[in-house]
């Protein structure tokens, strides 16, 4: 097997080529390089490829005349027109070489070097970077691609999408476009070639560029035509690791309008995608027509969708996917579970939510709080208060660590329903014991128990033990606490409680109500006319309590208008 060696001969200041057994016309044929700024160190051979490897693949050859060195660096040469080739094969030349500089840091590698190529076999040369690239050799890879594109050779489609996902992989985007173009121009571009393009341009510049990337190409047909689900699936993940929903919606219909079928996993993508950017709708629809086009969702596709039921309240559709999972041999975790519960207590299905519960106990789960809140859930919305209640006190002796705020308030709430005022203040006592931090909400459906069963003087001990415990009231403490001492005809507590208070519509337009409906008639007028000054509007029903008790006044004042008109009319006259 021949080698061959390239050198510098410093006695006489000219490049050696060394080749003891090539005749030169087999060099002369690979000479098909014009207008090129060449940087020779080695020439690849027949069996070893690139015979200097071992001594650095992206070191300088020093030489000992700076002038030659000069007229070979910066110049553009004809190829090879200052290389004397030494047929004597008693000369024996040598390599000599110098460090490189740091430059090999650089993220492409414009200054990459090209060879005098001795093999032209395209499969053998394409084997050859094809092993270079697996390993990692990225110069070495590059070299040999661009001396084979600059001496008319073309590596096949397995070299070129080998080098290209080690150029990408290495963060060698520019290399890697141009590698891109080469393929493109060549016609050896697969759905697998884009999408490692595609991929890499939204690492390294951003969503947006790839996206006006992927645009563009799908304006070329000869692009287009390459493109299969690889390639789509490939835009959707990138779209999907920003949120932009939008992006992924037009790539679907786009995948559609172009006749290009999706997979598995473009729709698991897309339920995927969907679901986290909350369009649940559009979720719906991609599992839909999942189903329709034959393919069997995964155990997480499946149970985001009963998510996504539970947020459009179709639990209808949600049970029918909990009930596949179980066909399927599948175990629905916990959340899957929660949300089925969750989605049949808002419509008022108790009885399957509490069918799911034992279900969920069959897998092997063990309920949390989110369990316990959506059943107490469901009973509150189809009206059962009591067994709310008895649930929660169930919950407190079996699963006590399980309680949060959370459940406390769905326990007041059913209070609140129901007027059960002590209880309601039991549970508050217990929380305030237990160390939550108690919002005023909580505070507001203790007034609120109050309130329905007229117990006006607990809601005042209420709320002036929510402000010792620095707990601000908001609107709807007031509302509460107004209507409760309206009913008990707390009248200068209710006064006292609208001094405190910023003049609000709401506010004034409930005690002018309650007021009118009480009978304080009188007092109603002066609220409403400090309503008036203050630059409030009242809504309609408070203007029109307000006109139905105006009429007494009134008729007083007709039956002394006619006298008064008639005197006045007959001293006109």
């Amino acid at each position: 097997m021949s080698n061959s060696w390239c050198a510098i001969m410093p006695d006489s200041g000219i490049i050696s080529m060394w080749q003891p057994r090539v005749p030169q016309m087999s060099l002369l044929r690979s000479m098909r390089m014009r207008s090129l700024r060449i940087v020779v160190n080695m020439v690849a051979s027949t069996d070893t490829g690139l015979v200097c490897e071992e001594q650095e693949e992206n070191k300088l050859i020093e030489r000992g005349d700076e002038g030659f060195e000069e007229s070979f660096m910066g110049q553009t040469l004809v190829p090879w027109g200052d290389v004397t080739i030494h047929e004597d094969p008693g000369i024996e030349p040598r390599c000599v070489s110098k460090p490189e500089s740091n430059r090999n840091a650089m993220k492409t590698m414009d200054e990459t070097r090209v060879h005098l190529l001795e093999e032209t076999d395209e499969d053998l040369l394409s084997k050859r970077i094809l092993v270079l690239s697996k390993t990692n050799k990225i110069r070495s890879s590059l070299e040999l691609f661009r001396s084979m594109e600059l001496s008319g050779l073309s590596p096949n489609l397995h070299a070129c999408n080998s080098l290209l996902s080690c150029l990408l992989r290495n963060g060698l985007l520019d290399d890697g476009l141009r590698v891109f173009e080469f393929m493109k121009t060549k016609k050896i571009t697969t759905s697998h070639t884009y999408s490692l393009v595609l991929k890499e341009v939204a690492n390294s510049r951003g969503c947006d560029t790839a996206l006006e990337m992927f645009t563009e190409l799908l304006g070329e047909w000869e692009v287009k035509k390459d493109f299969d689900a690889i390639v789509y699936n490939t835009m959707i993940t990138v779209c999907g690791k920003v949120n932009n929903w939008v992006e992924t919606e037009r790539i679907w219909k786009s995948m559609k309008a172009n006749g290009c079928c999706a997979t598995r996993v473009t729709y698991c993508l897309l339920v995927s995608n969907f679901i986290h950017c909350s369009q649940n709708e559009l979720a719906l629809d991609a599992y839909s027509e999942m189903v329709r086009n034959g393919f069997e969702p995964g155990n997480d596709t499946m149970q985001a969708i009963i998510s996504a039921c539970m947020k459009e309240g179709n639990w209808n559709l949600a049970l029918s996917v909990f009930q596949d999972m179980l066909k399927g041999g599948l175990k629905p975790n916990l959340i899957a579970c929660n949300a089925l519960i969750n989605s049949l207590g808002k419509a008022r299905e108790v009885k399957l939510a509490f069918v799911i519960y034992d279900i969920t106990r069959s897998l092997g789960h063990s309920p949390d709080s989110y369990t316990w809140n959506a059943l107490l859930g469901a009973l509150y919305k189809a009206d059962r208060h009591d067994d709310a209640l008895h649930l929660f006190e169930s919950i407190k002796r079996g699963e006590g660590p399980l309680l949060n705020l959370h459940l406390y308030n769905t326990a007041l709430m059913s209070c609140s329903k129901l007027g059960s005022w002590d209880r309601a203040l039991q549970l508050l006592w217990q929380m305030e014991a237990s160390g939550l931090s108690i919002p005023s909400a909580s505070y507001n459906l203790v007034i609120s128990a109050c309130e329905t069963a007229r117990k006006p003087e607990v809601a005042l001990q209420v709320y002036e033990h929510m402000v010792h415990q620095k707990c601000n009231p908001d609107t709807f403490t007031h509302l509460s606490l107004l209507r409760s001492c309206i009913w008990g005809s707390l009248w200068d507590e209710v006064e006292e409680i609208l001094n405190r208070t910023v003049p609000s519509i709401s506010l004034y337009n409930a005690v002018i109500q309650g007021m009118c409906l009480r009978g304080n008639i009188d007092y109603a007028k002066k609220l409403y006319a400090k309503m008036r000054e203050c630059g409030l509007q009242p809504d309609g029903k408070t203007r029109a309590l307000m006109l139905q008790n105006l009429p007494r006044d009134v008729a007083r004042q007709r039956n002394r208008w006619p006298s008064r008109y008639r005197e006045h009319r007959w001293t006109i006259t």
